[in-house]
């Protein structure tokens, strides 16, 4: 077995894995001042930047950009000093601000931070501190040691934790010795108290803070001394103290430090102190560890833990251990102690006893048990008690702290005049520290039996006892308040709140209860409390309601106990507590509370309630009809729904307020509320009209204006409708309204409002209200004139005011209301034949506001439009432009011939195209001067004119000289002309174009616009015709370049094919490159006419141009007539690398690859090279490529050229000149290229690329292709990839290189994505055993995570199942449990299935496993478990389970799930397994609840068990179940008791008879009396005196008609007694009678004799009668004898239960009468 460490170690995170160079990681650019945080100064590019990375975060890392030599984190904070030269800045990294800042005089050779506050800055003559609290600059604490200066490093400096204390720290270069060059170390101690400094010869040392037993803690200084010539000594003293101080000063001889052999010139450099352990931690440079312990100063431990230098480190207080940084490769490891394993070690390795023994005792650390436990037996054994109790109270883990320990020492015999040795050891306990349970409670016992409860007060206030139940438990009888310290300690509630209660302290209970989750009696409590303290109950009760997790007491349950003392005003107040949430369910609550007050004397609060709207769940129809009770109308009046209470409540409409009344509406339905309205008008429409208005008011949208408005006509209330509809008619739309407004304000007399709403209203309907203002005719017209006005109806306003003789209202109108609407009452005065001097004269009142286009329309429609001819004259005359005027007078002046010619062109207001339509009847010449006045608007008249009447010389002439190329196509081609002959018209036009028109200009724009108008109308024919005409026979535009273009271009499109190459070559000033485009195009495809055209205007080019037209010649060769071979030829000729570049594209795109190359380095062009390059993949030739890459690489630098350059040379083989061109500058994509080679298979290629570029994952996949295994896991290490890693390990595992494969493995199984994965593949290749191995080695990794312990489970579970239940035991918390059950399941491990189950709280599960699966039954575990189930279905599986397989433990389950069962589904399941009698005890213990099946089931047991007693006692003490039943089946039983209680039931269930029968039966006759008389039937009572006639019984009929004497008639008893011979027997009953007879007739006679004085004698006499105890029988006194009588049963008759037969021991009447007598 390996050796256990007493250390662990590992690789807490690498700094060069995060980013971070490893040049950069080294002392003076990397710091780690804490366990926090690591700062590396980093120089990208010449830009500064500080790496910060986050230990406690992740491992993050935030990168600043700051320049900065030096940075040093804080050590607790995110606060970063920066230093730069002699600059020192401190930054605040979460506030991004700068703190402090300071330049120094001289250089900083070493600084740090000594505290959170202060950091220490050495230069080299100096050490100074500086705060970063204030302003204050750094303070100098030192000048350094001459020994320190010249040649020294500093490499450390420290400050003791008082502050008190400096040690600083330096190495310099020595003599060469042995081994080579030595390192020599200094240093200088300094006291800031005494100001001296003292020299030491060392490389490193610590401050510590250790404790000491029997005094203060000491401040030791731990450093190594190394002198030349003299072995490395380890020395720890205590320094600061006074050497006479108590205790005297601490120090340890100097320890020789274990130097291993071949590290002589090793030295440490880093030296760091435990505080959790007070362990010495020292590494040296070669990287070995060293251990020592402070306190004795011994070395513990040596190891070896890096090859690398350790160039920083600290202590990492989370494990007591320390962190360190190993120089360039940036290695953070983790050292710390292993406490499970540092006792073993120690006394195996080191074979240390006494070493092992004070680390244990100190540390409390196991593995020395068996030392202890035998020094402790031997101290014993030797009567030593003290050391022995000290021995047992320091034992690590409380070993030797048992009861068998403390039963020792109660045994052992104390010495006289000293304590008891168990009191010593108690007493030694309480000096070190607590006491646990046991101990607590061993010693609380004694001290409470000698009346000293102050002791233990004091210790519980010391804290040291441990609190336990037990020790509450004898406490409670001496003192509650320790009691309950006690029990609130230890977390007992039940008996906490019982102290409570105890205390009185209610109001506690609450919070303690909530606070520690118990469920207590709250309904008890809230009894005790409201008799004691009504309000304090109420404040507990709200709490128990309010409680934050719900209400922990039923309200309703509190509203009784509150009602039960009547304290109505507690309950009110509780209840709007509880209730303020307004819930559905509460509301029979509110009702409650509502109700209490109303009927309790309390309305003005009920009414507070519902005003305040606090509640809406009540019984509303309830609570409205004690509203009404209470005279609270109002509130009713909200609660009530029916139609009759909400009529019969608005009765009393003036006991409630006008305002509520009004939105009550609002609350109910359109329907309702109308009749609600009209039930008030009818009742009293004068009182109520008012509230009516409102409520119509208010309301009026949805209760519909029209129903609203039908109500008040119904009552014929046209004030209520006027004050109505005035409220709403502003902002009504209802055209209604506003009509019946206006009616009814005409009704009301209100004229001035009706004027108002006819003028501002938009809503009514105009036709509707003309007419009812025409019909009502009112005094005064305004109304009706705004009405017709507004609405149009001028012309019948004109006939009304006309026929009505009210001239002075319609010139009033025309001049001053609307003069605009002047025209329709001229129009109709006409059509009424008015006098033409009237019209007159209202057309001069109202002058230019007349419209004079409508006017002259109404003129002119009726044909009297010279009336109006003054007036048309009299408008021009003013100056008037309007167009209507001059065109009316233009007609005018037409048709009576006035010089038309001179008005029609000097007149400019007239439209010309009113003016022409109105000529184009009487002149067509007159129509076109017209038109053409109009300058182009009637472009359309004047061509229809001129066509109609044969005008075509005009319009030529007006076509030429318009320019118009829209209205040449509507004149040339017309709409829907296409397809049809042309035209005589177009014919006629364009021979007056030819022969007039043109000749006759001389503007080129004319001709020009001409030309193309007959191009845009499509007519090739005539416009090549006149073309030619015109460019061809030396007119004055024959060189003029638009026409021969158009020449050109209309061949071109005209389909003049031939023609065109005639143009080409006979004109010479056209743009040729344009022509020859179209020509060129794809609608000609005249391709050698474009050519032509190139080569012609070629030849006459210079320069650039000529270059265009040689390539664009090309283009049409190689690009339309497709002939390479005349292509060639051609680029040949002209030689230009144009052409050649345009021939290259050509051939590439023609597939003619070798021949576009050869052009493309004839053309020097390498701009299509990607397009090369894909041409010659396409044909896989890469030998003609090469040429072309590097002809194009001394032109072009782009990375695709270099990439397939490279990829090319790695098809052709040539790896030495591959080799040779990726290690010279280049810019290819090496790493794309070295992808690429890798998936076609060139991995030797491959492998050259990724070596170029670092990339080790694909270089390890190179190695494992070509089977170079372990090259390929150095290089996967080097990637330090999880991909790598994996497919290096898959390539491994198939090679069969099992020890590679592993690490491999160690590095993907950290990685939960990848995990399965990997097992997948060891188990598909059958090797389970190695994967295993592998996992077990990754149990022990840091960053080992859940799955690995997880899958490792899994594994064990299918091939080594022994070792599963110890792997989960100790890694369960750590494991995926839910994966793991599975697995668990699948292999039908039951075990470790419930063990899961448990430890991962599914108890329901583990509770069901275990019931499926006996194998898994445990008794503690099943019971432990099925407490916790969730699902109560559970507990009854658990039941039945025990019941068929462990039956004899089913007691202990019952009593186990008792509080949580369904005690009757419990029943019924032992009913079912017939298991009642092992449930026996449990029924009981549940009894109390009085449940009919546990009740039942109990007796069923008790009669089967005849135990009659238990039955008599349950069905006295629990009556909840079928007794009658229960009495039927054992009134049979053969056992009397049994018939008995069967008779007992019949009794209490009044079945008297039943009962006396079975009395009777059984001669139980003192039942049968005694039921008799119970059972007041008289009946009843004789039928017994018969039977004990019957049967002889003397004594049982004198004890009848004792007994049941109310019940006898006396002539029953009488007849009897004679008939028998009874009379002895039946005499005492007779005598009785008598005397009560005789009593009640005396009183009777009293009564009814007449009244006379009473005198002292009578008064006498009464009293006397009172005092004797008499009165009438029934009335006073017991019945028959009320102080002893004759004995009863004791002294008559005897006991009928002492004896079978009555008499046989009980006297005669003779006794009787002789003991007592009847009087």
């Amino acid at each position: 077995m390996a050796q256990q460490l007493p250390i662990t170690f590992n690789e807490l995170v690498n700094l060069t894995a995060l980013g971070i160079n490893g040049e950069s990681i080294k002392i003076g650019s990397c710091s780690m001042e804490s366990e926090k945080y690591i700062t590396v100064c980093e120089n990208q590019g010449g830009n500064g930047q500080i790496a910060i990375v986050d230990l406690t975060a992740g491992n993050s890392v935030t990168r600043q950009r700051m320049s900065a030599e030096a940075a040093i984190m804080n050590p607790v904070s995110k606060v970063i000093a920066l230093r730069a030269g002699q600059q020192l800045q401190i930054f605040n990294l979460d506030l991004r601000a700068k703190m402090k800042s300071h330049a120094m005089p001289v250089p900083v050779q070493y600084w740090r931070w000594t505290s959170p506050n202060s950091i220490a800055l050495v230069t080299a003559e100096s050490v100074f501190h500086w705060s970063i609290e204030g302003d204050a600059a750094p303070v100098k604490i030192f000048d350094r040691n001459a020994a320190m200066m010249d040649g020294t490093q500093i490499i450390n400096y420290q400050v003791s934790r008082d502050g008190k204390w400096c040690l600083l720290v330096g190495i310099c270069a020595g003599p060469a010795g042995p081994s080579g060059p030595t390192i020599n170390g200094n240093m200088q101690l300094y006291s800031i108290e005494k100001q001296v400094s003292q020299m030491l010869q060392g490389h490193s040392g610590s401050f510590a803070m250790i404790n000491l037993p029997g005094r203060d803690p000491a401040q030791v200084l731990c450093f190594e001394q190394k002198k030349p010539d003299q072995p490395a000594q380890i020395y720890i003293m205590e320094i600061g103290r006074d050497k006479n101080a108590p205790g005297g000063v601490f120090r340890v001889p100097p320890q020789n430090i274990p130097v291993p052999a071949d590290a002589g010139s090793d030295f440490p450099v880093a030296m760091n102190v435990s505080k959790v352990h007070d362990i010495l931690y020292m590494v040296t440079k070669m990287g070995y560890l060293y251990m020592f312990d402070i306190h004795s100063g011994k070395p513990m431990y040596r190891a070896r833990i890096t090859q690398d230098t350790v160039f920083a480190a600290c202590e990492h207080a989370a494990s007591g251990g320390i962190l360190g940084i190993t120089s360039r490769k940036g290695q953070v490891l983790h050292v710390s102690l292993n406490e499970n394993n540092l006792v073993p070690y120690i006394i195996g390795t080191l074979r240390d006893q006494e070493l092992a023994l004070q680390l244990a005792t100190r540390l409390n650390l196991s593995g020395a048990d068996d030392i202890y436990v035998s020094q402790f037996n031997s101290l014993m054994a030797s009567g030593d008690i003290a050391g022995a109790a000290r021995l047992a109270a320091t034992s690590p883990k409380g070993i030797l702290r048992t009861s068998e320990t403390i039963n020792r020492f109660k045994q052992m015999q104390g010495q006289s005049g000293q304590p008891a040795p168990v009191f010593q050891y108690f007493s030694v306990l309480l000096e070190k520290g607590k006491l646990n349970k046991h101990e607590s409670i061993e010693l609380a016992g004694p001290v409470l039996q000698q009346g000293k409860p102050q002791m233990l007060e004091k210790w519980i206030g010391e804290d040291k006892l441990e609190y336990s139940e037990q020790l509450g438990d004898l406490l409670s009888k001496a003192d509650v308040n320790l009691a309950l310290t006690v029990y609130l300690r230890a977390n007992v509630p039940e008996k906490a709140i019982n102290c409570f209660m105890q205390k009185g302290e209610f109001d506690k209970i609450v919070a303690y209860a909530t606070k520690v989750g118990y469920r207590c009696d709250y309904s008890y409590m809230l009894q005790n409390l409201v008799r004691q303290n009504p309000s304090g109950a109420l404040e507990f009760a709200k709490k128990l309601v309010n409680h934050e997790s719900g209400q922990l007491l039923d309200a309703n349950t509190v509203l009784e106990v509150f009602m039960q003392a009547n304290l109505l005003r507690e309950a009110t107040a509780f209840l709007l507590e509880a209730l303020k949430g307004n819930r559905k369910e509460e509301g029979f609550l509110q009702t409650k509370l509502l109700e209490i007050n109303l009927m309790g004397g309390s309305p003005q609060v009920a009414d507070a309630i519902l005003g305040n709207d606090m509640f809406t769940h009540y019984d509303k129809p309830r609570i409205a009809r004690l509203c009404e009770q209470a005279g609270l109308y109002q509130r009713a009046l909200e609660n009530y729904t029916d139609m009759v209470d909400i009529k019969r409540v608005l009765q009393n409409s003036q006991g409630i307020n006008p305002e509520f009344v009004v939105n009550y509406f609002g609350s109910l339905s359109q329907e309702v509320s109308l009749e609600l309205i009209k039930e008030l008008l009818g009742r009293n429409i004068r009182q109520n009209l008012q509230l009516v208005v409102q409520v119509a008011t208010k309301y009026s949208d949805p209760l519909g204006p029209e129903k609203l408005i039908k109500l008040f006509e119904d009552f014929k209330s046209f004030e209520g409708l006027f004050y109505y509809l005035g409220a709403i008619v502003n902002n009504s739309q209802v055209p209604l309204v506003h009509i019946k407004y206006i009616e009814a304000a005409a009704k009301m007399q209100q004229f001035k409002e009706v004027e108002r709403v006819c003028r501002d209203s938009t809503v009514y309907d105009p036709a509707e209200v003309k007419k009812f203002l025409m019909d009502e005719k009112l005094p005064d017209p305004r109304p009706l004139i705004h009405v017709c006005d507004r609405f149009d109806f001028v012309e019948e306003m004109t006939a009304y005011l006309y026929s009505n003789n009210l001239h002075k209202y319609i010139e009033v109108y025309v001049v001053k209301v609307s003069p605009q609407k002047t025209p329709m009452v001229v129009g109709k005065l006409l059509d009424l034949d008015c006098p033409e001097d009237f019209v007159r004269n209202l057309l001069n009142q109202v002058g230019q506001m007349c419209p004079a286009e409508e006017l002259v329309e109404q003129a002119e429609r009726r044909n009297r439009l010279r009336l109006l001819q003054p007036w048309l004259e009299a408008r021009v005359a003013q100056g008037n432009t309007e167009p209507p005027v001059h065109n009316a007078i233009g007609k005018i002046y037409i048709s009576l011939n006035r010089d038309p010619m001179q008005f029609l062109q000097n007149n400019q207001f007239y439209e010309p195209k009113v003016i022409g339509a109105f000529c184009e009847k009487l002149d067509p010449h007159l129509a076109f001067v017209a038109y053409k006045h109009a300058h182009g608007e009637c472009d359309a008249e004047l061509v229809r004119v001129t066509q109609e009447n044969g005008l075509f010389k005009d319009l030529a002439r007006y076509l030429v000289e318009k320019q118009d190329i829209e209205l040449w196509k509507s004149v040339l081609k017309p709409e829907g002309l296409e397809g049809e002959e042309e035209p005589p018209s177009r014919r006629y036009l364009l021979d007056q174009v030819v022969q007039t028109a043109l000749p006759e200009t001389k503007n080129a724009d004319e001709v020009s616009t001409t030309v193309r108008a007959f191009m845009e109308c499509d007519l090739p024919g005539e416009l090549i015709e006149l073309l030619e005409r015109i460019v061809l026979q030396g007119s004055d535009f024959a060189k003029h370049k638009s026409l021969q273009n158009l020449l050109i271009l209309t061949a071109i499109r005209g389909g003049y094919k031939e023609k065109v190459m005639e143009y080409i070559n006979r004109l010479d000033n056209f743009d040729g490159p344009d022509i020859a485009k179209i020509a060129a195009s794809e609608e000609y495809e005249l391709y050698e006419e474009a050519l032509t055209i190139y080569i012609k205007f070629g030849k006459k080019a210079t320069g650039e141009e000529k270059i265009e037209h040689n390539v664009a010649a090309v283009e049409v060769i190689v690009d339309l007539i497709r002939d390479l071979d005349r292509g060639k030829e051609f680029a040949e000729r002209v030689n230009v690398p144009a052409v050649w570049s345009k021939l290259a594209r050509a051939q590439l795109d023609a597939q003619f690859v070798t021949d576009a190359i050869n052009s493309y380095i004839k053309a020097k062009d390498a701009s299509d090279y990607l397009l090369v390059i894909n041409a010659a993949h396409n044909i896989d030739n890469y030998g003609d490529l090469v040429p072309f890459l590097k002809m194009a690489r001394k032109d072009i630098k782009e990375s695709a050229l270099d990439t397939e350059l490279i990829y090319a040379l790695a098809r052709t083989r040539k790896l030495s000149e591959l080799e040779e061109f990726v290690s010279s500058p280049n810019v290819a994509k090496i790493d794309v290229t070295g992808e690429r080679c890798f998936e076609e298979g060139l991995f030797e290629a491959a492998k050259i690329l990724f070596q170029n570029i670092n990339n080790n994952a694909k270089l390890a996949l190179c190695y494992v292709n070509l089977e170079m295994y372990r090259e390929a896991v150095d290089s996967a290490t080097k990637a330090n990839s999880v991909s790598t890693w994996k497919e290096v390990n898959a390539a491994c595992v198939r090679a069969e290189e099992f020890r590679l494969a592993n690490i491999c493995g160690l590095h993907i199984i950290v990685h939960p994505d990848h995990l399965l994965e990997l097992i997948n593949l060891y188990e598909r290749v059958g090797r389970p055993t190695e994967l295993m191995q592998m996992l077990e080695q990754g149990l022990g990794l840091d960053n080992a995570h859940s799955g690995i312990f997880t899958e490792l489970g899994i594994l064990y579970s299918k091939y080594q199942p022994t070792k599963l239940m110890e792997h989960i035991k100790i890694f369960w918390s750590r494991c995926n449990v839910v994966k793991l059950l599975k697995a668990c399941e699948k292999a039908l491990l039951w075990n470790e299935t419930v063990f899961l189950y448990k430890e991962d709280g599914q108890h329901d599960a583990a509770v069901k496993t275990m019931i499926d699966h006996c194998v898994a039954f445990s008794q503690d575990l099943f019971l432990d478990c099925v407490t916790k189930v969730r699902n109560p279905e559970i507990h009854y599986r658990a039941i039945t389970f025990y019941i068929k397989q462990h039956p004899l433990q089913l007691a202990r389950l019952l009593q186990v799930l008792a509080p949580h069962l369904d005690h009757a589904r419990v029943v019924h399941l032992l009913r079912k397994n017939d298991a009642i009698a092992l449930a026996c005890e449990y029924l009981k213990s549940v009894q109390k609840e009085n449940l009919t099946a546990v009740n039942e089931a109990l007796n069923e047991f008790y009669i089967t068990e005849e135990d009659y007693e238990g039955l008599r006692s349950s069905i006295d003490d629990f009556d909840n179940f079928d007794q009658i039943y229960l009495a039927q089946k054992v009134e049979k039983h053969e056992l009397l008791e049994f018939r008995r209680i069967a008779a007992y039931i019949y009794k209490k269930n009044k079945r008297y008879a039943q009962s006396v029968q079975l009395s009777k039966e059984d001669r139980m006759y003192k039942d049968a009396i005694d039921t008799a008389a119970e059972s007041g039937d008289a009946d009843t009572a004789e039928d017994l005196l018969r039977f004990f006639v019957s049967v002889h019984d003397k004594a049982c009929f004198a004890a009848t008609l004792f007994t049941c004497y109310d019940l006898v008639k006396p002539d029953v008893a009488i007849e009897l007694a004679w008939r028998n011979g009874y009379t002895d027997y039946v005499m005492p009953y007779i005598i009785q009678y008598s005397r009560h007879l005789h009593e009640k007739i005396k009183v009777l006679e009293e009564r009814t004799a007449p009244k006379k004085e009473v005198d002292q004698s009578a008064e006498a006499a009464a009293a006397a009668a009172a005092a004797m105890g008499g009165g009438m029988m029934g009335l006073g006194g017991n019945l028959m004898i009320s102080d002893g009588g004759y004995g009863g049963y004791d002294g008559g008759y005897g006991d009928p239960y002492a004896a079978q037969q009555y008499g046989s021991q009980g006297g005669n009447y003779g006794g009787s009468y002789a003991s007592g007598g009847y009087y």
